[in-house]
Order: structure tokens, then sequence, then C-alpha cells
């Protein structure tokens, strides 16, 4: 059984019901932390896009009032349980990135750190989240991405994760669902929703 998560939890403040199946991912190219640009939707792979709000660095304080805005602790976290799971997810023949606004030197930084066999996607101008209009917040005066997982497939969403209350076992959560749904990355586009 997971220890006790001490930071606050989010709850479902309905931000991200608008983000429903079938809905198409914009065509927009995003930087990795690979130097490539990556247009989610152009993936063909059932493709799972955790988006998470920021990571930190040794020496580097969070932002203003970390510790009390729910949700915004446990990027780290749920980087190293996808990384720690990639090769099941390989095995659902599952592709993942993870998506923040921070940039792309930063999120390179934390790619080698913790040693990510996936990239990471910069929209540091907002344009990808935007476009899908995602759930943010503001907090010294910087506006951060909520945590959220997409599952797309054809370039649609097929699934939701919102919100994600504990980022340190919502990979296993994530993997479960590619599991029990193995049969539906395989079929033809998603129509509806």
């Amino acid at each position: 059984m997971s220890a006790p998560w001490p930071w606050p939890l989010p709850v479902d403040d309905g931000a991200a019901q608008h983000l429903t199946r079938g809905t198409p991912v914009p065509s927009l190219s995003l930087q990795a932390t690979d130097g490539t640009m990556v247009d989610l939707s152009a993936t063909r792979n059932r493709t799972i896009i955790f988006c998470y709000p920021w990571t930190g660095a040794p020496g580097l304080s969070n932002p203003p009032d970390w510790d009390t805005i729910p949700g915004a602790h446990g990027s780290t976290a749920e980087a190293e349980g996808f990384r720690n799971l990639h090769s099941a997810f390989v095995a659902q023949r599952a592709d993942i990135f993870g998506i923040s606004v921070q940039n792309s030197e930063f999120q390179s930084d934390f790619y080698r750190r913790i040693q990510l066999p996936f990239l990471i996607l910069s929209d540091c101008h907002l344009a990808w989240s935007k476009a899908l209009k995602l759930p943010t917040f503001v907090t010294g005066g910087v506006t951060y991405l909520k945590r959220l997982t997409l599952i797309i497939t054809h370039g649609k969403i097929e699934r939701v994760f919102y919100p994600i209350e504990r980022p340190d076992i919502h990979p296993r959560e994530v993997l479960a669902w590619c599991a029990a749904t193995a049969s539906h990355a395989d079929e033809s586009p998603l129509k509806g929703h």
C-alpha cells in the first residue's frame, strides 16, 4: 500500500469536461528534449501525454505557495513512475510524452538527470494548451498546467485522466487502463464521443 500523500489533493473542478472522446488534438509542433519538433496530432500509436505543472532542480526554490496548491507537487515522482513502467507501456504499443510550460533547456536537464526513456515537450508559449483549453493555474505571475493525462489514438482523444490525486501511483493506473483496453488501440480512427 502506498504511503499517505503529504500534499493537498486536487478536486474535479470541471475544467477538463470539454475534453471528450474523439476530440482532435491540435496540429502544432512542440520542441522536445532531444531537439526535434513533435506534432502529437500525427502520432499513430496509442499515445500517453502526461501534462504536469513544473519540475524543480537541485538548489532551486519552488514557485510561490507551491506547498498549498492542490495537485502542484509530484511531477518528478510521476515522470519516474512512467519511466519505471516504460517497458510495460512499450509492450502495450503505447508511446509516452510529458508536457509542461517550462522551456526545453530546463526540461532537458530534468530529462537527463532522471534518465527518462521518453521525450518531454515544451509548451512554453501555451499554444498547444490554449488550443485544447487545458486547465491551468497561476502563481507568482506564471501560468502552469494543471496535472492531467490525455491518451490519444490517431490524433484524437481516447481517454482523459483528471484530476490526478496521486501522481506517484498514476502511471500504474494508466498502464492498467491501457492493458484493459488494448484491443481498442488498434481500431480505426475514433468516431463520436
